[in-house]
């Protein structure tokens, strides 16, 4: 991936190694697993703060300016935000709610250029955990969704 002209990067700490924020045009437009940056710019102190809390157990909710990609990807990651914290849908919960194949939503899902923000952690296969692009794999999503109280429903 190139870097986008008047792109800003922040690295952030967190239990799963550092994070990096990126802001364009006032928008976070990506979260990315490792990597370089030490732009501070009020959106990514403000999103390093949130994250902060979050990873702290303080917040429950982001409250930040994110771009939504278009078409039915933006329409799977509203859905997801919409998904409250401790809980978790089913690609097939979206596809049912979206109108789109299953296999879409889980596309949808693995592109998620925001994840955490756009928690697509808290989608899950009606069979088992489904997949997790980030490093670490389900292991990850496992912590994320623990760490939000979610692991009663892993069982």
């Amino acid at each position: 991936m190139s870097a986008c002209e008047g792109a800003k990067r922040v690295r952030v700490a967190s239990p799963f190694g550092p994070l990096v924020l990126t802001d364009e045009g006032g928008l976070i437009t990506r979260l990315s697993w490792g990597g370089e940056g030490d732009d501070e710019t009020p959106l990514l102190l403000e999103a390093a703060a949130q994250l902060a809390d979050y990873f702290a157990g303080r917040r429950r909710v982001f409250d930040l300016p994110l771009a939504f990609l278009p078409g039915l990807n933006g329409a799977v990651q509203r859905a997801m935000c919409a998904i409250p914290m401790g809980e978790v849908r089913t690609y097939g919960d979206l596809s049912k709610a979206l109108g789109a194949p299953a296999q879409a939503i889980g596309q949808a899902c693995g592109s998620n250029p925001i994840p955490i923000l756009i928690p697509c952690h808290r989608i899950l296969s009606a069979t088992g955990l489904g997949g997790f692009s980030a490093p670490g794999g389900v292991e990850t999503k496992v912590a994320l969704l623990k760490h939000e109280g979610a692991a009663s429903l892993l069982i």
